[in-house]
């Protein structure tokens, strides 16, 4: 009951019921299995490509972690990425996706593919004090140079302790890494922090595409997101593209970049490589 309380926020308080003994093993579970995961290479980064609307070309691409587990299949990350961010497990995780996404994005520049790759920061890995010297390492160690690498932060991330936020943020930021605001328009959206924090682009949740195709009216924030991010010299990234007409109000409003299944969905490295020598990407 604690448990579900304090995930409900502050000045919050639940009930104890047969129910939450039952979930609370099932974290537990899952957690000694997300452990075993981690050293028996069971989980994998996967790759969604961004694709740039004016010349129509793949400019970047998205990390995705994925566990596939040995018997249960693939987990779905809203499953174990709340639980490795409430047990720590997120830093060992984020600083292993982060370096296989260099990693990866390097070979594919030797290969001739000159694309940027972007990954989620989590709100516990951004108060890791180590975190500036990990990201340089990184970027060392792997050879990709910062302009190459962009951090995806929620807004949520920002809301925990602004300050020490922005004062990470611009740390970061003077490493040559781009930051991008992601999953805007689901949380806080303030538009203070936009103006306030050093973001370079602003993704649209996929939330605000499913109106396009139904109810076109009610889609109109998108073109003031849209308006909004250009007043402030960001580019603008809309997720979750999944059809024609969505593809199509996108480029009317010119957003800059889309991602989502109507190109391709994540994919594991050589499936990701793949795609780019068939797309015959720049």
């Amino acid at each position: 009951a604690m448990h579900n309380a304090k995930q409900q926020g502050r000045n919050n308080f639940q009930f104890f019921h047969q129910s939450m003994n039952i979930q609370a093993r099932q974290r537990l579970i899952l957690e000694n299995e997300l452990h075993k995961a981690i050293k028996n290479e069971e989980l994998e980064v996967y790759y969604q490509p961004k694709i740039e609307l004016t010349e129509c070309k793949t400019v970047g691409m998205e990390a995705l972690l994925r566990w596939k587990h040995p018997e249960k299949g693939m987990i779905s990350p809203a499953n174990f990425i709340p639980l490795a961010e409430e047990t720590g497990l997120i830093c060992v995780l984020g600083e292993w996706v982060l370096r296989q996404a260099c990693k990866h994005t390097k070979n594919w520049h030797e290969q001739g593919f000159k694309l940027k790759v972007a990954v989620n920061i989590s709100t516990v890995q951004l108060k890791e004090t180590d975190l500036l010297n990990n990201i340089h390492n990184i970027l060392e160690a792997s050879n990709l140079p910062p302009e190459y690498l962009e951090l995806e932060i929620t807004e949520g991330v920002l809301m925990e302790d602004s300050e020490t936020s922005h004062t990470v943020l611009s740390a970061i930021k003077e490493l040559g890494v781009f930051i991008a605001m992601d999953d805007f328009g689901t949380g806080y959206s303030s538009l203070s922090y936009l103006k306030k924090f050093p973001f370079d682009t602003l993704k649209i949740d996929q939330s605000f595409m499913c109106d396009v195709d139904t109810e076109p009216d009610s889609s109109s924030l998108i073109p003031a997101i849209i308006a909004l991010s250009k007043c402030l010299k960001m580019k603008v990234v809309a997720e979750g593209v999944e059809t024609d007409a969505q593809l199509n109000f996108m480029k009317k409003y010119e957003c800059d970049e889309i991602q989502g299944y109507l190109f391709s969905p994540a994919l594991p490295p050589q499936e990701f490589e793949n795609w780019l020598k068939n797309n015959k990407v720049i």
